[in-house]
C-alpha cells in the first residue's frame, strides 16, 4: 500500500511538468493565416487568434475562437514561435 501511495504522489508531482514540455522544430512556421472573425457571441468575450502548431512532422493551423476571460481585466497573450538555438519553440498562449 505504501508503494502505491508513493507512486501516486510521484505521478501527481510530475504531472504539471508535462504541461511545460516544449516543441522544438528546425523549420520555422509559415506566415499566419488571415481569419475573418465571426460575430462576438456575447459581450465580454475576447478573440483568441489562431496559430500554427507542429504535429506529426508538419505545421497545422489551429483556428481562432471567441473565449470568455477567466476573470475581469484578464489579457490574452497569444501563441507564438520563438527562434532559439537554431530552431523554433512554441510559446503557448495564456491568460495574464
Amino acid at each position: 500500500m505504501k508503494k502505491i501511495a508513493l507512486a501516486l504522489l510521484l505521478a501527481f508531482t510530475l504531472l504539471p511538468a508535462a504541461s511545460f514540455a516544449q516543441v522544438y522544430v528546425r523549420v520555422g512556421p509559415p506566415a499566419p493565416v488571415y481569419e475573418r472573425r465571426s460575430p462576438r457571441p456575447e459581450r465580454g468575450y475576447v478573440w483568441v487568434n489562431g496559430y500554427h502548431r507542429y504535429d506529426d512532422g508538419h505545421y497545422v493551423w489551429v483556428p481562432g475562437r471567441w473565449e470568455r476571460p477567466p476573470h475581469e481585466h484578464a489579457v490574452w497573450v497569444r501563441h507564438h514561435w520563438v527562434h532559439r538555438r537554431g530552431g523554433w519553440v512554441l510559446v503557448q498562449g495564456h491568460w495574464r
